[in-house]
Parts: structure tokens; C-alpha cells; sequence
């Protein structure tokens, strides 16, 4: 069980959802209810061996996050598979229903070849894992960096292609343009200063400019820096 809060929500959440099923409990500490359930959805997701995680939120002390899932009442339960909610319940239950609702959560025996194919992490148990599931994420990402490593950028560019863009893809498609051997990021603010006069006018070098953020990634601090840079200079 993980507390998340605003500030890890889209790791702990999102980004997880996309390997495993997560449980989100919406829940806070004045809350009877929610101190009835809590112990319940806990030792149901522990049975699952790992199949499905739970992560709670408490409200009152994460605004942002418990406003994603628009609630107006607690304790609120929510599934989420792939960053997106596919089920969930409002109020206590017992725990024959909170049993029932994570068993649906489960993955089937297909979904749990694929995840065993991704697991291995070689390039014909990736294969085989998108001839199961041709849109799988996880997967299609593991092979495109396994694909730039080996100078295939351009089929890993069209492998990216098949799913929605994310964070995690752009910064994929990023290494594969980079060719997979980008510019040093510690010494990377020339090559930015001097892109950063033709980005208005050359297609390539603005591309060229955002994939070094992208690559840089927002933890960095100049990231945010020469994002301004780059709207100023475009608009």
C-alpha cells in the first residue's frame, strides 16, 4: 500500500496503472467510513499477491489529486488500468463486494503471458507480446529503446506511432530522432542557445530543440528555463 500525494500522483497512479491494476482509496482521517473500509481493501489487494496494488489518497490534504476523480463524497474506491478509470464504487462495502470488484481487476490469462513476455525483456518476447496485444505500452516502449540501442531508430519511431502520446513516448521518440546518442545534457546549453535562433524559421532545429527537453526531462531545472525561452521566441 502506498500514501501518494499530489506532488507523486502521476507516478503512483498513472504511470503505474500502465503495469498493474491500481486501487486508488479516496479516504481521510474524520472519516468513519472510510477507517471501516480501509482495512478491508488492504487485506483484499495483499490475497492478489500482487496482481493489483492499492495506493490511498487523503483528501483533505491533496486537493489536486482527490479533484481528478471529481469527488464529492468519501470513502471513494476507484480501478484504474493503462491511466484510465475502469471502475469503482462510493461508500463502504463489505467484504464480499470489495472481493468481488478487485477479482474483476485481475489480469487474465493472456494479460499475464504478455506481462511475463515484457518481463523477459528480448526482443522476440516483445515481439511476441504486441502479436497478443498490439497496442500493449509497456511493451511497445521496451522494444523502441531496444530498437534505437541497436540503430533502428525509424522502426522504433513507427512502432511509438501505435499508441497515444504520453510522456514516456515522447521522450522514446526523442532518443530515437537523437539517434540514440543525444548530446552530452550536462554541456547541452550551447547547442540549445544556438538552436534556439533558428527554431521561429527551421522545422528541424525546433524539433531538434524540444527532443533535448524532452531529454533533459522536468526535473531538470533548465527545462523550464528554455521552454519560456523557446515561447518567447515563437510567439
Amino acid at each position: 500500500m502506498t500514501d501518494v500525494t499530489d506532488a507523486t500522483f502521476e507516478t503512483d497512479v498513472l504511470a503505474r496503472s500502465n503495469d498493474v491494476p491500481v486501487v486508488v482509496d479516496l479516504w481521510a482521517p474524520w472519516c468513519g467510513p472510510c477507517r471501516t473500509l480501509g482495512p478491508i481493501l488492504e487485506q483484499v489487494v495483499d490475497d492478489t499477491d500482487g496482481k493489483v496494488v492499492l495506493v490511498k489518497i487523503n483528501v483533505d490534504e491533496n486537493p489536486q489529486s482527490s479533484a481528478a476523480f471529481r469527488v464529492q463524497s468519501i470513502p471513494a474506491v476507484y480501478a484504474l488500468k493503462g491511466g484510465a478509470v475502469v471502475d469503482g464504487f462510493i461508500g463502504a462495502q463489505g467484504e464480499a463486494q470489495v472481493r468481488a470488484f478487485v477479482e474483476r481487476l485481475l489480469p487474465t490469462e493472456e494479460e499475464s503471458e504478455v506481462a511475463a513476455l515484457v518481463a523477459a525483456g528480448d526482443e522476440d518476447s516483445l515481439r511476441r507480446a504486441l502479436e497478443l496485444e498490439a497496442d500493449h505500452e509497456p511493451a511497445i516502449l521496451a522494444l523502441a529503446e531496444l530498437l534505437i540501442s541497436t540503430d533502428r531508430s525509424e522502426e522504433a519511431l513507427d512502432l511509438l506511432a501505435r499508441i497515444p502520446e504520453t510522456p514516456a513516448t515522447r521522450r522514446v521518440a526523442a532518443l530515437a530522432r537523437s539517434g540514440g546518442a543525444a548530446d552530452d545534457l550536462a554541456h547541452v546549453g550551447p547547442t540549445l542557445d544556438a538552436l534556439l535562433d533558428r527554431v521561429k524559421t527551421d522545422d528541424a532545429a525546433r524539433q531538434e530543440y524540444v527532443d533535448l527537453l524532452e531529454l533533459l526531462g522536468p526535473d531538470d531545472p533548465r527545462t523550464a528555463d528554455y521552454r519560456r525561452k523557446l515561447t518567447a521566441r515563437l510567439y
